[in-house]
């Protein structure tokens, strides 16, 4: 869980949008995982907030999916649903898939150069913390996003890029799990050059293929786990 920290010198305008901000990238980051309780004294001292924002924070997170209200119980961190894996998954390779084939089709030496870059920075950075177990890396976290993102950059379409975006932060909790139980088993940067290679080959074929597939064992990870065979 986030360390308690002051909010006076937040930027936001509000304590509740800063509470909100912090409660959500612990929900994304599987800090707070999912079906956990949201008690709302011991979440004040930790996150350095009165129980008003507290409350509002909390109300934003519900309405966002994250978090769930227990009738006259409190919260929880919403539970992670088979179903909404599913479907998850399935936009991500339905959006992502188109938005690859654009970039395939219009990407020039500049989105060549920042892919192969991308590829280069993810290579480099350690999966874990802990060669033993996983735990998560925040460098190779951030060089993972960038490779993703410059993976679609070239495709022209703001709003699409906007919603692949979105899909992705969705799926980041899932993704959290996924990294504990498939870890040191995957081979997640094999993944990565050859889904860059099939991409700079100009394959889009063989790159959506692999991009679903990349997906899709993601899914098939939790989904064991979950026993509903997803994936």
């Amino acid at each position: 869980m986030s360390q308690a920290f002051s909010f006076a010198d937040a930027r936001d305008p509000t304590l509740a949008t800063a509470v909100h901000r912090r409660l959500r990238e612990d929900i994304l980051s599987g800090r707070l995982p999912p079906g956990q309780k949201l008690k709302l004294r011991d979440l004040a001292e930790s996150y350095g907030a009165g129980a008003s924002p507290m409350r509002e924070a909390l109300s934003r997170l519900a309405a966002e999916g994250l978090a769930e209200q227990i009738e006259h119980r409190g919260f929880r961190v919403a539970a992670a649903a088979p179903g909404q894996l599913h479907g998850l998954i399935r936009s991500r390779v339905l959006a992502e898939g188109a938005a690859l084939r654009e970039a395939i089709l219009r990407g020039d030496a500049a989105w060549e150069e920042a892919l192969l870059l991308a590829e280069h920075r993810l290579n480099r950075a350690a999966r874990s913390l802990d060669p033993n177990r996983f735990v998560s890396n925040p460098d190779w976290e951030a060089c993972h996003l960038r490779f993703h993102q410059a993976l679609l950059s070239a495709c022209g379409a703001p709003p699409l890029l906007a919603f692949c975006d979105r899909l992705r932060e969705e799926a980041q909790r899932y993704r959290a799990l996924s990294n504990t139980l498939a870890y040191p088993g995957r081979d997640v940067a094999a993944e990565h050059v050859i889904l860059a290679r099939a991409a700079l080959n100009r394959d889009a074929d063989e790159a959506v293929a692999l991009l679903a597939q990349h997906y899709e064992r993601t899914g098939a990870f939790i989904g064991a786990d979950m026993g509903s065979g997803i994936g």
